[in-house]
């Protein structure tokens, strides 16, 4: 009753396929399932699928090959292409960079020669001023800066032997730094920097050359005044003594010239700057020997005057005497110095004056020293001013040891608390 439910509810049951195989004697059943069915037909299909897909291959491969070669192939080029590009931008940047380096060593080349007209004119002006005796500083060819030199006397390093060098290195740099970049895809403006920053350096360092070349003819005018004033001074002192001084030296001769005009060299200025400083080291070097040669020195330091010079009562008659120098207070046996540079004229006994002394300096003026114990120079020699020549005493007509010393122009004695005088006021102009 149960089975019979179950058949009208879930219908009939499906008998399942058998198969006989009979061989000979032998007869084999084989029972078809319905899983075994489907999976046979799963295989075929996945073997069906395998060969569609390996004769679709087979058509296609070659199609495939050819486009993936032809993609390489054009990929290829492209990179030929672009490296050709590259190259040819390096070439332009090494051409461009060759002739910057051209430029830079011309620039280099003309800056050297500026240093070395500099280095020759410091070298003009240190042998014209140690040839004077003069003793001052003077800008030179020192180091040139990146900026501009300070008034302060800071230098900077001007361009070199190895400027050239400096140059190469400069554009190596910037060819590798170009090339650095295009092998990257990309040109910046490399070369343009590299050129701006060697015209901004060359520029500077003109402009520092050009300042210390300034600054020298300055300084040198600056001397050439100093020179012709200091020399005006010790001229007028002289003149105001007596003293005839050689002006031939302070003299601008001028000769006939003429011609168009041009713009002035800046080698004719320094020339004629320094030809200006030589003439006016020249001149201040000869009144300096002048007033050098002449008494203006104290011939005993330090001694104090007991008579002057004039009129005054004579020691032994008592009488107003002329009195032709001044006395100085000296115990015998006191140094007596020359108070100028000359020739000794006399040296001996000479009446009133006891042991005298007569020193000629020549342009007519002559001293003498007297009252002298003792003598040590002879006639004929050369002295110096400060040289000792003899020891005080009371020799000839003296009421007791002292110096008497006189200056004569031309014969005629003259007061030489003028000269001492005088000597005060040039001892810092000759020294």
């Amino acid at each position: 009753m149960a089975a019979g439910t179950n058949n009208q509810v879930f219908g009939r049951r499906k008998e399942p396929h058998v198969v006989i195989l009979a061989s000979g004697d032998r007869i084999r059943h084989m029972t078809i399932r319905p899983w075994m069915t489907l999976l046979t037909v799963c295989f075929l299909g996945i073997l069906a699928l395998g060969y569609l897909g390996a004769t679709t291959y087979l058509v296609l491969r070659d199609n495939l090959i050819g486009a993936t070669m032809a993609r390489q192939a054009r990929m290829q080029h492209e990179y030929e292409d672009r490296i050709a590009a590259l190259r040819a931008q390096v070439d332009r940047v090494t051409s461009r960079q060759l002739l910057d380096q051209q430029v830079v060593e011309d620039k280099v080349e003309k800056l050297l020669e500026q240093q070395m007209a500099l280095t020759s004119r410091h070298g003009k002006i240190d042998a014209l001023l140690q040839g004077a005796g003069a003793d001052t500083d003077l800008p030179g060819d020192g180091p040139v800066p990146t900026d501009r030199p300070k008034k302060d006397g800071n230098e900077a390093s001007l361009p070199n032997k190895s400027a050239p060098a400096f140059a190469s290195l400069l554009g190596s740099a910037g060819k590798q730094e170009a090339a650095s970049n295009l092998a990257l895809g990309y040109v910046p403006m490399t070369q343009e920097n590299v050129a701006d920053r060697a015209d901004r350096l060359f520029s500077h360092m003109t402009l520092s050359l050009k300042e210390i070349e300034a600054e020298q003819l300055e300084r040198i005018d600056e001397l050439a005044s100093g020179a012709s004033a200091t020399a005006d001074k010790i001229a007028g002192i002289l003149k105001r003594q007596g003293v005839p001084v050689d002006e031939q030296a302070a003299v601008q001769t001028q000769d006939a010239v003429g011609g168009p005009y041009l713009a002035p060299r800046s080698e004719q200025d320094f020339n004629t700057s320094l030809n200006e400083l030589d003439a006016a080291l020249t001149r201040l070097e000869s009144v300096r020997d002048t007033a050098r040669r002449l008494p203006f020195a104290n011939p005993a330091p330090g001694r104090d005057i007991t008579s002057r010079f004039g009129n005054r009562p004579d020691p032994f008659f008592g009488g107003l005497a002329m009195h032709a120098g001044i006395d100085f207070r000296a115990p015998t046996g006191t140094e007596i110095r020359t108070t100028g540079a000359g020739k000794v004229i006399a040296a001996g006994q000479s009446g009133g004056y006891g042991n005298m002394v007569e020193i000629d300096h020549g342009l007519g003026i002559s001293t003498r020293y007297g009252h002298m114990s003792r003598v040590l120079v002879k006639v004929g020699d050369e002295v110096a001013t400060g040289d000792v020549i003899g020891l005080s005493g009371s020799t000839g007509r003296s009421t007791g040891p002292h110096l008497h010393y006189e200056i004569r122009r031309n014969g005629d004695a003259v007061d030489p608390m003028q000269f001492l005088n005088a000597g005060m006021k040039l001892t810092p102009l000759i020294n």
